[in-house]
Formats: structure tokens, sequence, C-alpha cells
């Protein structure tokens, strides 16, 4: 069924998703900071493009977010301008920032005051993940209004599911990226021996790869990282970002993440060395870089 939606935010998660929305033929209106970005969208979408983000969310049934951080998603919802502004009574906000979970509770009670429902939904795939539609969304809110979106979504989603109350999403989006820095951590220092040790990446890879040291992470990346090339994916300085709202978290809990805090100052290495826009992987590079010293 089409619907009128908005999206705000065309980054490089922003664009595409905006644009799988078009092409299941929802009825949409784009906004973005820089105004250029959001004309060159609808040179490539059927869609429309608003000055404001209250404009933009007009009329609209579902109003999409993608922006940076917490600040930045405060500075497109609240204030004249801002999309609560343009919203109307049964309508429902949903945010794909990763952010902290304490704005998603905070935007959410915001929204109720205007009889706005409000989903965290946080997403996992990437820029690739964006492009091709298959993105994983981790979502916080009520189950009737999860239902609702749910099927708007799958336009650039593989895979959805609520994971429980408002913030629940942005947690369990915090979990995917602990999950993570252990993981490339543990495929950087791999590669690492294996060169030390003379062996054959390729024959190394396609041998443990079959077996419980497989993942993600070394299928996608471990060719890449043994080439040394590092413009494969999510930045550097988002995972920083990303780890420590998981770290803040974490204080807030009480959960203890030594390996995080720990792959955390290691990625700020690597910003150090000049890599702050290398993709993850790029934690080779700083074993490689103290190595040679």
């Amino acid at each position: 069924m089409s619907m009128n939606v908005s999206f705000i935010g065309l980054g490089v998660m922003g664009f595409p998703m905006a644009g799988h929305l078009a092409n299941a033929g929802h009825n949409v209106t784009v906004y973005n900071r820089t105004t250029a970005k959001a004309q060159q969208w609808t040179q490539q979408y059927k869609g429309n493009v608003a000055l404001t983000p209250a404009l933009a969310a007009k009329g609209a049934d579902i109003v999409f977010m993608c922006v940076g951080n917490d600040d930045d998603l405060r500075s497109v919802v609240y204030g004249n301008d801002g999309v609560l502004a343009g919203m109307t009574d049964g309508t429902i906000l949903v945010d794909h920032t990763t952010t902290s979970a304490e704005v998603a509770r905070e935007v959410s009670a915001n929204a109720a005051l205007q009889n706005i429902a409000f989903i965290d939904a946080p997403v996992s795939g990437g820029q690739a993940g964006a492009e091709n539609g298959v993105l994983t969304v981790m979502a916080g809110g009520d189950e009737t209004v999860f239902a609702k979106v749910q099927p708007v979504m799958a336009a650039f989603s593989r895979f959805s599911q609520l994971l429980g109350e408002v913030g629940s999403g942005q947690l369990c989006k915090m979990v995917n990226q602990i999950c993570i820095a252990g993981v490339v951590q543990g495929l950087a220092e791999g590669l690492h021996f294996a060169k030390q040790a003379g062996l054959d990446g390729e024959k190394v890879i396609e041998t443990i790869s079959k077996g419980a040291a497989g993942s993600w992470q070394m299928e996608n990346r471990y060719k890449t990282m043994w080439q040394g090339e590092y413009e494969f994916g999510f930045a550097v300085d988002w995972m920083r970002k990303d780890l420590g709202i998981a770290l803040d978290e974490a204080k807030n809990n009480g959960a203890t993440l030594p390996m995080t805090a720990t792959v955390d100052q290691y990625y700020a290495d690597v910003q150090a060395l000049g890599g702050g826009r290398y993709d993850t992987s790029s934690l080779l590079a700083r074993i490689e870089a103290l190595h040679k010293k």
C-alpha cells in the first residue's frame, strides 16, 4: 500500500534508503541539510524536496530520519522547523540514526505530547546494505506501531525486529558494535600473525573461514585488509561515536566492557594515523604501524 512518507537526512545510508521507499511506490518527500544533495536525490528517484524538516513532515503518515548523532537528531526534531512542528496527530516518527537510548526516550516523550508515536530503529549492514536494500533494523517502541512501519521499512531491510520498549533498538545496536569491535581486532591480529609466519593469506582464510573462526568480517574484509586497503565500509570516526555511546551506557547499567574500551582506544590510534575515514577493518593498519617502529 502506497503511503506518504518523509525522509530526513540523505547521507551514505539515508540517500539509498529513501530511494528504496520511492522505488517501492511510496510518495516520498526528502530533506537534507545541504539542499543540493536533496536535489541530486530527486534526479535519481521520484519524490519532492522540502526546505525544512517541518515542511518535509507535513502530510506524512511516517517520517523517517537518519542523521549523525544525538545533537543532529534534536536539531531536526525540535523547534519551528523541526519535524514535530510539521507532523499531525496519529502519525509515526521513526529514527534510524544510531544514538543514545536516552535521546530516543526523550524524543519519544516529546512526540507523545502531540500524540505522535516514536520508534527508535538503528540499522546494521553499512552503506552496501543500504544500497542493496538488505539492512537489519533493530527497533524499540510499541508493538502495534511497529507492525505499521515494518512493511514500509521492508523496502530497504532484509530483517527487522522489535526488541522492546523505546530505547531497546539503540541498546541492541550497542551490542552489535561491541561484538564487531572484538571480532575485527581478532581478525586483524590473526592476519598480522599469518603475515609474520609467512603464510598464504588466501589459503589460511579459505581453510579457517569454514570453521568456528569464520565471520562476516572475515569473509568480506580479509582480502582488503591483507592488501592494506581500508576504503570499504563504516568509518572509524563513526565507530568511535558508536562505541562511545556503548561505553557510556555501560557506566549506567553496570556492564563491564574491557575489550570494547581497549578497541575503542585502538581506533583512536587509527585516527591519530590519519585514518578517521578508514573503514573499521583498519585495526590491522594500527598493528602494522606499531610493528614498523
